[in-house]
């Protein structure tokens, strides 16, 4: 319940705070669309209502999805107005291609924790579990940044396992954990939060060799160019990173 209040009393404030960026925004129908890492659902879903909250006529349309899929979209001309990323490998070939406003920045971190079902009876205590004979463990795909985030953890713990499947972002891997088609899978922090008495996380030391920054950015060719500017600002303020951390996310 803690946790909660912190989250709604940081939005509270973060909605005050979009404010002030009102007058420059302007009236009419608008509606700014940006692109965000499946693990930013529920923080970036409340940061959108807020931002709506304060200005008229404006809608926030989010497309959730795997960082490198949503790149891909972007560098193949979707229309966007906003890109966040969960690395900034998944980040980079769209800044390189020139398709940022300016050079992305880092709001926030992120670590992995193991995520197993909520009635699991302690079968898996450690990363080294995970490598147990009859597991079934679900990873993200290796391109994803939590399957190389995954990688390189399991890597530093001298771990090898062999998943069940690889799936395109966090969010699935939750998914399948979630359902009871896994026993336990690699997601970040903030998803196992997020899914309450669902599932449940399991912390290990090697998730430190392993957090991932995540990079937002303007971009070069948005519809919305000022709108974009504002929701960038509203992400890197203060009241912005509380959101963030109210949802367990690391401050850069």
């Amino acid at each position: 319940m803690k946790r909660a209040s912190i989250a709604t009393a940081a939005l509270a404030l973060l909605a005050a705070a979009a404010g002030c960026g009102e007058a420059e925004g302007g009236g009419g129908d608008r509606t700014l669309t940006v692109f965000a890492a499946a693990s930013l659902t529920e923080t970036f879903t409340a940061l959108g209502k807020a931002f709506e909250g304060t200005r008229p006529g404006v809608r926030v349309r989010f497309n959730f999805g795997g960082s490198p899929t949503l790149a891909q979209q972007i560098t193949q001309g979707a229309p966007a107005d906003v890109f966040a990323a969960a690395s900034p490998a998944a980040m980079k070939p769209v800044a390189d291609g020139g398709a940022t406003a300016g050079q992305p920045r880092v709001f926030a971190r992120n670590r992995l924790v193991i995520a197993v079902p909520a009635k699991e009876g302690g079968k898996v205590a450690a990363l080294a579990d995970l490598a147990r004979p009859g597991l079934k463990v679900v990873l993200c795909a290796e391109q994803a940044p939590c399957g190389a985030a995954a990688g390189k953890a399991l890597s530093a713990a001298g771990v090898t396992v062999r998943p069940v499947s690889r799936e395109q972002d966090v969010k699935a891997v939750l998914t399948k954990v979630r359902m009871g088609e896994a026993d336990a899978g690699l997601v970040y922090r903030t998803d196992v939060r997020a899914a309450t008495a669902q599932v449940r996380g399991v912390e290990f030391p090697e998730s430190a060799k392993a957090v991932n920054d995540y990079p937002i950015a303007p971009l070069a060719r948005a519809p919305q160019s000022a709108l974009a500017r504002e929701f960038v600002d509203l992400v890197l303020s203060r009241q912005g990173r509380a959101a963030l951390t109210g949802a367990g996310f690391e401050a850069p």
